[in-house]
Parts: C-alpha cells; structure tokens; sequence
C-alpha cells in the first residue's frame, strides 16, 4: 500500500514537472505568435501580453497649469507638495492618482487613472509583407517617387523543402541498409566498420566543411541541390546508422530464420519485413533528421549559397534582422511561418514518436 501511494507520488511529481516545461515553452510560442499579427509601433513601444486587458495608467482628461515662471531647477510644488522635475517625467503618485509632465515647456502636468485597457490593434500586414514582399518608397534625384516590392519568403520556403525532403529520405534509406547488414549479416571488417561509423558521431561538423568544399568545387557540386543533398546525406548518416541499428538488431531472430527457410531474399527481407516493423523508429529519426535540415544555416550558406534563388529560410529570416536589428514585426511573422512545416511532421508522426525513441532499449 504504501510502495503504491509512493509510485503515485513519484507520478504526480513528473507530470507536475513536465507540465511546467511544457508551459515555459509555450508561453515564448504564444508570444511569438501574438506579435506576429501586432503593427510595428506596438512591438517596439509595449510587450505582447499588453494584447489582453491590463491595468495601465491613462490620461483622465484633467490638466494642473502651473505658473510659466516656476524654475524647474527647484522643488516644484503641485498640490501643497513638492517635487523634482525628474520625478514629475517619471510620474509620481498622488491621492491614487498618477501626476506627469505632460507639456514640460507650457508647464502643463496631466492627471492619470489607473483602469483596464486592452490594445487589441492585430493585423495581417506582417504576413502579406514576409510572404509576397515589402514595398519600399524611393525618391528619386528628380523628385519623383519609385515604388521597390522585396522579395518574400515564398521561394525561400520552396527552396528549403527542396532541400529538406530529399536530404531526409536519401540518409534514413541509406542507413536502414547499413543496419540491417550490420546487424543481421555477417562480412569481414563488419565490427570495424560499424565502430568508425559510430566515432564520426564526435567528429565536429566544422572540421569537414573545407575539405569537402575542396572536392566540391573540383567536381562542380558546389550551389547545386545535388550538393547539398548528399551533404546533408552524409553529415546525418553516422546518427541515423547508429539509431536504426539499435532498433532493427532487436527485432526477433525467428522471423528471418522463417524468411530464409520460405526461400526468400536479403532485399525481400529487408523490405517486406524490416521497413514496415521500422515505421516507428523511422519517423522517429525522420523528425529529428528533418528538423536538423530545415533550421540548418552554416551547411546550406556553405554548399548552395546566399543567392535569393537559392536561399533557404534561414538564411532569409536571418536577412530580415538588418544591419540595425530592425523591421522585428516582419522577423516574428516569418519566425512563426519557419515554425508550421517541422510542427505539422511532429504532429503528423507524433504517434510513432514515443515508440521509435523506446525500440531497442529493453530485450526480450
């Protein structure tokens, strides 16, 4: 009885914890989400909860007209009290009310109330100009006035799905094959070759880049898709070799020694058997896989370029910063269209998710 009362305990700790981690990543998504439909005055003035009804300080309507000879060098008296003049610009309190220049040169303080006021101004402008381009007025030496359309992130989203979609499929094939034959056949150097595959998982990505820039531009793969997707091929294969190998050497022996006994193949095996009890643990990997493809920036700047037809997502949101750091409500709207394509592969295969990571690590 009380080995039970302690599990449930142990349970309701975890779920309590993992309740918070989920709440401290969705609230930065909510926010993301909220600025990205608020106008550019509104992000760089209040933050994106002042959206919702809030307690903030307004003007009543009533003015207090002090004498234009009041020397602001000196306490200020307003109401039988005094004050500086920099407590008056921060605002100070008086009778539950808010006193604060509101015309320092005319000498005109405004009175506040404090109420619940919301700032619900929300519109569609930021995606129209992150996804068809913003328009820019040029004045020219003449006078006249040119209106300049930017380029938007629709190309840039086709070019990262390009890339994306082959650079997940091409390795998890791949090394589905090297697993199944490192885990069910038997070649000389197998052990050898499988423990080097595993030791280019600690090899940093930086160290390969000019190496095989070098071949690259020998061989004219450089600023192709081609290019980049066997890059990406070969920067993910370590990973997804060693994940699909802890999955696919755990499967039941029985069902191969059947297989061989009915006459059929390797290549029968493997895909009439191996990929469709594989579905989990290949989605699994396919999420992380995809995801390292689509938010990747070094690997893309490096093998297919900065050039606006080729330029992948990252890049693209990464230009909409500035040299200034401004234009932030076209940066939150393009930060939260990067966000759709990975969250809808998580949901899509979210089921298998849970299953894919857990195949392999208990026998029997």
């Amino acid at each position: 009885m009380a080995g039970s009362k302690k599990r449930k305990g142990g349970k309701t700790v975890v779920n309590l914890v993992l309740g918070v981690i989920c709440l401290i990543w969705l609230i930065p998504t909510f926010g993301l989400l909220v600025s990205s439909f608020r106008p550019a005055a509104d992000i760089l003035e209040t933050g994106w909860w002042k959206v919702f009804p809030h307690q903030e300080w307004t003007a009543s309507g009533d003015v207090i007209q002090l004498s234009k000879d009041v020397d602001l060098r000196q306490p200020i008296e307003v109401n039988g009290k005094t004050y500086s003049d920099d407590q008056l610009k921060a605002g100070v309190m008086q009778d539950g009310k808010q006193l604060m220049w509101e015309n320092r040169r005319a000498r005109t303080i405004s009175v506040q109330k404090e109420g619940w006021v919301t700032k619900p101004d929300l519109t569609l402008d930021n995606y129209k100009n992150v996804l068809s381009g913003k328009e820019y007025k040029l004045k020219n030496a003449d006078g006249s006035e040119e209106v300049q359309k930017g380029s938007g992130l629709s190309q840039a989203f086709w070019n990262t799905l390009t890339i994306a979609v082959p650079a997940t499929v091409i390795p998890i094939l791949i090394a589905s094959f090297a697993a199944y034959a490192f885990a069910w056949l038997r070649f000389p150097g197998r052990k050898t070759m499988f423990v080097t595959i595993i030791a280019m998982l600690v090899i940093p990505l930086q160290v390969a880049l000019i190496p095989v820039l070098k071949d690259y531009t020998a061989l004219s793969l450089n600023g192709s898709y081609l290019g980049i997707w066997l890059a990406h091929t070969a920067f993910g294969l370590p990973l997804v070799t060693y994940f699909m190998y802890n999955f696919i050497s755990q499967l039941p022996k029985d069902l191969f020694e059947s297989a061989f006994i009915d006459g059929a193949s390797h290549f029968t095996i493997f895909s009439r058997l191996i990929l469709p009890l594989s579905v989990p643990a290949l989605a699994s990997i396919g999420i992380f896989q995809f995801l390292w493809v689509w938010n990747d920036y070094l690997v893309s700047l490096i093998f297919i370029g900065n050039q606006p037809d080729v330029q992948v997502m990252s890049m693209k949101i990464a230009d909409l910063v500035g040299s200034r750091g401004n234009d932030w409500h076209l940066l939150t709207s393009a930060a939260f269209i990067s966000m759709l394509m990975p969250l809808a592969i998580f949901f899509l295969l979210q089921k298998y998710f849970v299953r894919g990571l857990m195949g392999g690590s208990v026998k029997g």
